[in-house]
């Protein structure tokens, strides 16, 4: 049974950090927030969780004055407070560090802060970079107050973030799956704040769906569903099966392990790719070497930020500047082909960038299916609509996304359901190569599930899979070879059961550059 938090408990004589009472929010046709109520005491960590669509970003869009709710009522310290704009909670001290960060590139840490400081704030702190350095130093965030931002990592960069609202004295820190792009060492450093803020009174509101970190740092839990709260837990005494089945239900199956594959026949070859990056701040792609082989999986780990982008980029053909003999698909060099003639030799592409480049904003998903899966649906230049949104239900069926029908636009989807959309219209197109960015980023467990189960199914029918991703453990249950690039440089090729999380966590800081030799190609063989 769920009880909504007693305020008036004589022991504890300071008031709760923040209680929500029967908040609601509706769009048309959505009902993203009923009558939610949770509250949140001084110094808890307290983790808010749900499936995608659950509710979790319109409340904490609520929280912190982005969105106004349609009916409930906010309680900060004890009084009933309206948050109309996000400088009015930060003028309260709510500091949120978002999933995708806002910063400047072109402005230097001490720079960033200072344009979310209010004159008043500004005014109470007569020196911001040495505030910065104090707080750097206090809590254990080396944040350089002279850098510029594109010279920072990501980690480095979710630190600014932090900063930015310690600044503001904040009293209560919002994060938005913080550690989505953080080696497994800078997941540890940012725990060790995270626990230290909370033993000064600072309340932490946790979104993510690695749930074994949940129960690790987290001392409550509220699960959202259909956006209502439908269970309350302490996820210390839960596990993340546990807290997957508040979530979703009963799930008939969870990922456990899979079975590792073995191949033989190369499909794909890249031999010493060297590309200077196409954007300013982009990174130099440096002697890249290795092989896809037909029935593998093979997981490419690091942060984001060190040539991910730019080596899917160079291989799904949206860049073809590479020599022809760099990429060889099957034996035949496609390095300066584009992304259409390779997608017609087999080759599918999962991009990092959902809307934009995996989908058109302001087309429906009929009309997004048929941009990369025309083959069977245009015969001498007709459309054939009835089968193309046939076919289109049917993928939104298989994949459970969350949608109006076929005829919604891409831009009206969570990010979630978009991404299951898009791994679903690229896997239907049974490739003999898919290239996949981030495939279950945002994603609840539920549908991380079935795109795990998708992606293992295309491996097995003998395609090849080039996996890339920041979440170390989801490469580990998925691939069969992996590797590490940090600063456009590739790490050794190792077998899944030959490594562990310490060592790719290692590589994906950069530990190998420099050794005299880097067998990617031979340690993949």
């Amino acid at each position: 049974m769920i009880e909504t938090p007693n305020t008036t408990n004589e022991e504890n004589t300071a008031p709760a950090r923040l209680i929500l009472k029967n908040i609601t929010k509706e769009y048309p046709g959505c009902l993203a927030n009923d009558n939610i109520s949770m509250s949140l005491e001084n110094g808890e960590i307290h983790a808010l969780l749900g499936e995608n669509g659950a509710g979790k970003s319109t409340l904490v869009k609520a929280i912190y004055g982005v969105v106004a709710p349609n009916a409930g009522e906010l309680i900060w310290e004890g009084s009933p407070v309206k948050i109309s704009n996000p400088a009015n909670a930060r003028d309260l001290g709510i500091g949120m560090v978002f999933q995708h960060f806002s910063l400047f590139e072109t402005l230097s840490v001490s720079q960033n802060i200072e344009l979310c400081l209010s004159k008043s704030q500004l005014a109470a702190i007569p020196n911001l970079p040495q505030r910065i350095s104090q707080l750097s130093k206090q809590y254990g965030l080396n944040v350089d107050p002279d850098k510029y931002v594109h010279s920072l990592s990501i980690g480095e960069r979710q630190r600014v973030e932090i900063m930015r609202c310690l600044v503001q004295s904040v009293k209560l820190l919002i994060l938005d799956e913080p550690t989505s792009v953080l080696t497994p060492q800078e997941v540890a450093g940012l725990f060790v704040v995270l626990k230290q803020l909370s033993i000064e009174g600072c309340s932490i509101l946790f979104i993510s769906h690695k749930l074994h970190e949940v129960t690790e740092i987290c001392e409550s839990a509220t699960i959202l569903r259909a956006g209502k709260v439908v269970d309350t837990c302490n996820p210390k005494e839960e596990t993340p099966a546990s807290l997957a089945k508040m979530m979703v239900g009963d799930l008939a199956d969870q990922d456990a392990g899979y079975t590792k594959k073995t191949g033989n026949q190369v499909c794909l070859e890249i031999n010493s790719l060297n590309l200077p990056s196409a954007q300013p701040f982009g990174t130099q792609l440096k002697d890249i070497q290795f092989e896809l082989i037909a029935g593998e999986i093979l997981g490419i780990a690091g942060v984001a930020g060190n040539g991910q982008e730019e080596l899917m980029s160079a291989i799904s053909g949206e860049d073809s500047r590479a020599r022809p003999e760099m990429i060889k698909l099957n034996q035949v060099p496609i390095g300066n082909l584009g992304a259409g003639k390779r997608r017609q030799l087999g080759m599918a592409y999962v991009p990092e960038e959902r809307l934009g480049r995996g989908a058109v904003p302001d087309m429906s998903l009929s009309e997004n299916t048929l941009l990369t899966h025309s083959k069977g649906f245009i015969n001498k230049g007709i459309v054939d609509w009835k089968g193309l949104k046939s076919y289109t239900s049917q993928l939104i069926n298989s994949f459970k996304v969350k949608c109006h029908g076929e005829f919604s636009e891409a831009q009206s989807l969570s990010g979630g359901n978009l991404q299951k959309f898009i791994m679903g219209r690229e896997i239907g197109q049974n490739p003999n190569v898919l290239i996949c960015a981030h495939p279950t980023w945002g994603v609840d467990v539920g549908a991380a599930l079935a795109i795990h189960q998708a992606l293992l199914k295309l491996r097995d029918e003998g395609a090849t899979i080039l996996l890339v991703s920041e979440d170390i453990d989801e490469l580990f249950l998925l691939a069969d070879r992996m590797a590490a690039v940090c600063d456009g440089y590739l790490s050794p090729v190792v077998r899944c059961e030959d490594t562990n999380i310490d060592q790719i966590g290692q590589w994906m800081a950069g530990t190998f550059i420099g050794e005299t030799s880097i067998p990617s190609k031979e340690a993949s063989a």
